[in-house]
């Protein structure tokens, strides 16, 4: 059967057809999009949000609120293609494009699952330095031996929350879903120490401001918060509800994929939203505690020291419980997302457990010579920004072909929006590129 892109229209007047769904029913259907939205809240973000909110104040949260706006575009666009197809977009790219294609699609989604990788495993890391550094210091303990020690407790922490996929992948759902409670919780007690400034908030949530020293920043939070390596994960996230949807319910195929494609748009709404909360937060808490008082960009380590005298030591504290519950559950999202690229675009069956232990490596490298974890961080969320677009061109391209779709096929609107983002986001990392070579 040949489908035409006007099938879309049909195929929303048809969703009528779907019966009510209870909360409780409701609440299972909540899950993949927060998984997702764990890389939104990573120690990336923490790098990038920090970094904007010190040094120039409340001026960027602009980004992060079109940044979300395209996010929750994307991460739709991810789930559809994933239900319509019943297949991951690495998978679809396989199947779809060229063999030529299809391995260098796989080698620019493998280096941004490798600067994932980095910045979510060296967040850990430091939580745990920031949380028991202290006392091991004061025993004789010297910096780089204790994040290592760091390194290998967060190994530890995400092998066994690696583990709950035995019994299941709603289990680990549902601590992922937990992590995202615990930083929206610590970040929301935050709000409570500080005193922001909220006319300057609203203003500049809304008013764009960027010049040439704040680019590279923009460009920096963009890539933290559209993450590449998530739009091919979400894909895969909402799989096992396909899989149980089809073999629970004796119904047209459309229908199944109709309701699954409505009750994960809720999800994606209400998880991004949620995300771009807590990286709003992130800068406010930044702004206020840091540059309203006229101080300069300064590393996690020295502002997580200064925001107890300044704040209170319960805000210091929550600091470091939100980065190593960011660290330790993006960590886990990362290596997923990572072994999902490699055998979808490739047919590798690979050990997620292995993956982990080789992607450990760059992390306790850049731990072991002493490299300043916030740069190497900021490091990774730009040329994060720089492979995005080769997951979202190929997303937009089989989103928008009725053969693969056949009646969840892209209609103009939505189409033209996921290429207006790619655009923007392509313009941005021009810029940046231009600016980067005219500097030297």
């Amino acid at each position: 059967m040949t489908y035409t892109p006007n099938v879309a229209t049909a195929a929303r007047a048809r969703a009528s057809e779907l019966p009510r769904i209870g909360r409780r029913k409701l609440l299972y259907y909540f899950g993949p999009a927060f998984v997702a939205s764990i890389a939104y809240i990573d120690p990336g973000n923490f790098a990038t949000n920090f970094e904007g909110g010190t040094r120039f104040g409340y001026q960027l949260l602009w980004v992060l609120l079109w940044s979300n706006a395209m996010a929750i575009l994307i991460q739709y666009l991810s789930a559809k293609l994933g239900i319509a197809t019943g297949h991951t977009l690495p998978e679809n790219c396989r199947i779809h494009f060229s063999r030529g294609m299809t391995i260098f699609l796989w080698a620019a989604a493998e280096i941004s699952a490798l600067a994932t990788d980095l910045a979510e495993f060296l967040g850990a890391a430091l939580g745990f330095y920031l949380l028991l550094g202290p006392q091991l210091l004061a025993s004789g303990m010297t910096r780089t031996h204790v994040l290592l020690l760091a390194a290998v407790a967060s190994a530890i922490c995400v092998f066994l929350i690696l583990a709950l996929q035995q019994w299941g992948f709603r289990q680990l759902e549902l601590v992922i879903m937990l992590f995202v409670a615990v930083i929206g919780g610590c970040y929301g007690a935050e709000m409570v120490f500080i005193h922001p400034h909220w006319g300057s908030i609203a203003y500049h949530t809304v008013v764009p401001m960027l010049d040439s020293k704040s680019l590279y920043l923009a460009v920096a939070m963009l890539g933290a918060t559209v993450m590449p390596h998530v739009v091919y994960l979400h894909s895969g996230l909402v799989q096992p509800r396909v899989r149980a949807e089809r073999a629970q319910r004796d119904e047209p195929v459309f229908l199944t994929r109709t309701r699954l494609l409505r009750m994960e748009m809720f999800d994606v709404i209400l998880a991004m939203n949620g995300a771009w909360l807590v990286n709003s937060a992130m800068i406010i808490v930044a702004a206020a505690a840091f540059a309203g008082r006229g101080m300069a960009s300064m590393s996690i380590e020295a502002a997580h020291a200064t925001l107890g005298p300044l704040v209170g030591p319960a805000s210091a504290t929550l600091f470091a419980v939100a980065l190593l519950c960011s660290g330790l559950s993006s960590s886990t999202v990362g290596t997923m997302a990572g072994q999902m690229i490699l055998e979808g675009f490739l047919q590798v069956r690979f050990s997620i457990f292995l993956r982990r232990l080789l992607t450990l490596l760059p992390a306790l490298i850049v731990i072991g010579i002493g490299l300043d974890p916030l740069r190497i961080l900021l490091l990774s969320q730009a040329a994060l920004s720089f492979t995005l677009p080769f997951a979202l061109i190929p997303l937009l391209i089989l989103t928008q072909r009725a053969k693969v779709m056949e009646r969840l096929v892209n209609g103009r609107v939505i189409q033209s929006l996921g290429w207006l983002a790619t655009t923007v986001i392509l313009t941005l990392n021009g810029v940046l590129l231009w600016q980067s070579l005219g500097s030297h």
